[in-house]
């Protein structure tokens, strides 16, 4: 019996080193803000974070009309290598622009995505996923192949 009340405050102090425990004899400090670093882009001027408040599409979406235009305006040239197709998801809507994260590509590319009779210009994003691990796709990109936001659309996938 002696040797368990010896053991004892061992053990509670052997406690104090878990995880849930780390921070409860110090003082509050500063609270700890994360700061989103943005995602490496091709877009010299790329469109802004949305409002820490949104809470609709609209408001999540902060590409321009000359971002859509563009995105919209796609010319098919010979130079455009397919590099397959991917199952995709919507990806995170903080995230701004007019991309697709894919396994496709293993750096930043220009691309371009067709979507049922809809294809548009994107940026191409290395996820750093597995070959056929799927894809996501932004809010915008989405929005402008007019897939539903909750579907999971099969996408073409071109270089440029």
């Amino acid at each position: 019996m002696t040797r368990l009340y010896l053991m004892l405050p061992v053990l509670a102090v052997a406690g104090c080193t878990s995880p849930s425990l780390q921070g409860l004899f110090e003082p509050p400090g500063q609270p700890v803000v994360e700061v989103a670093v943005p995602a490496p882009t091709l877009d010299p001027t790329p469109p802004p974070p949305p409002p820490r408040n949104a809470t609709t599409v609209e408001q999540f979406d902060t590409t321009t009309d000359e971002d859509r235009a563009a995105a919209i305006t796609v010319s098919a040239t010979p130079a455009d290598a397919a590099l397959g197709t991917t199952i995709a998801s919507l990806g995170s809507p903080a995230e701004p622009g007019i991309w697709l994260k894919t396994a496709l590509v293993t750096e930043l590319t220009p691309g371009r995505i067709t979507y049922q009779d809809k294809s548009i210009n994107v940026e191409l994003r290395p996820s750093g996923g597995a070959a056929g691990s799927g894809s996501q796709i932004s809010l915008a990109a989405m929005r402008l192949i007019e897939a539903p936001l909750t579907s999971l659309p099969e996408i073409t996938v071109f270089a440029r």
